[in-house]
């Protein structure tokens, strides 16, 4: 049986480097859970020397407080790497680490994954919490979270920080075969920064998971995984490959080309059958806005 790498919302509380504060946790009453809704964020890119006033943490700090403010918690928010803005330096975490405290001062079910913008001995040693005690992989951040009607396995594609290509390497790829032979019973959405080199814009191959293929060849057999949700390429896009749903996030932070994209996140409810998604952007009027996709998951 694999080892399930609890998420933060079972953690006590986040310790940040120096010692002077902690995010503290506090439960959630469980009737005020909307146990299909999960978020989806992912390209922080919080760094210590943006000014205050900057529209990169500033859209960050307005989702977080969006997140907190709604009537009933979603069951999970993930945020799906390059969590620092360039090359994961201390004061990166530090800021990052400001800014989302109000999600675990609500208790909201938290996890994170890592990009290629980030240091992940740096990332351990600010937020240090963040490393499991009995961590089965030592050099990868990786964790599962349980929903009603599915598991989210977070998975770690940080290669080398500042290397814009992905790696899973044989070792994860191992791991994730037993974690989802053991977490077969729901649909598998699997999560990680970098987009595959599959199903997608051909302009973003090189930029993506090197092993693709290898992943692909573990999870088609696997037919409860259903989709792979990424980040990494600060666009919106959907694709199938071989009845997998690959799913591209809008990045929180910034954009390579305004003119066709913009920044929010997103929003995820969850059936037996399939998600819904609807896009939140932080431009009111922009034409993503509210916009929905509903996806059906391939059959067992």
């Amino acid at each position: 049986m694999p080892v399930h790498l609890n998420g933060l919302h079972r953690r006590r509380f986040l310790q940040l480097a120096g010692g002077a504060a902690a995010l503290r946790f506090r439960a959630v009453n469980a009737a005020d859970v909307d146990e299909d809704l999960v978020y989806l964020l992912n390209d922080t890119h919080i760094g210590e020397r943006h000014p205050a006033d900057s529209a990169v943490p500033s859209n960050l700090r307005r989702i977080v407080a969006e997140l907190t403010g709604l009537r009933r918690a979603p069951a999970g928010v993930l945020i799906n790497g390059d969590l620092a803005l360039k090359d994961g330096q201390p004061g990166d975490y530090r800021h990052f680490a400001r800014l989302v405290r109000p999600l675990f001062d609500a208790g909201l079910p938290t996890h994170l994954t890592l990009g290629n913008h980030d240091d992940r001995d740096v990332f351990y040693g600010v937020m240090s919490d963040q490393r499991p005690k009995s961590a089965v992989l030592k050099s990868r951040h990786i964790s599962v979270l349980e929903t009603r009607h599915a598991n989210f396995v977070m998975l770690d594609s940080l290669h080398q920080t500042m290397v814009t290509a992905g790696t899973l390497g044989g070792q994860q790829l191992s791991w994730l075969a037993e974690t989802l032979d053991h977490f077969r019973d729901k649909p598998a959405i699997l999560v990680a920064h970098h987009n595959p080199r599959l199903g997608g814009d051909p302009a973003h191959f090189p930029g993506g998971l090197t092993d693709s293929e290898e992943l692909w060849r573990l999870i088609e057999p696997r037919r409860w995984v259903k989709a792979y949700l990424h980040g990494h390429i600060h666009d919106r896009t959907l694709a199938v490959h071989q009845g997998i749903h690959i799913i591209n996030t809008p990045a929180t932070s910034y954009v390579a080309n305004p003119s066709t994209s913009t920044t929010g996140w997103t929003s995820a409810r969850l059936s037996a059958s399939g998600v819904t998604l609807q896009t939140h952007t932080t431009d009111p009027s922009h034409v993503w806005n509210g916009q929905v996709e509903s996806l059906t998951w391939r059959r067992n």
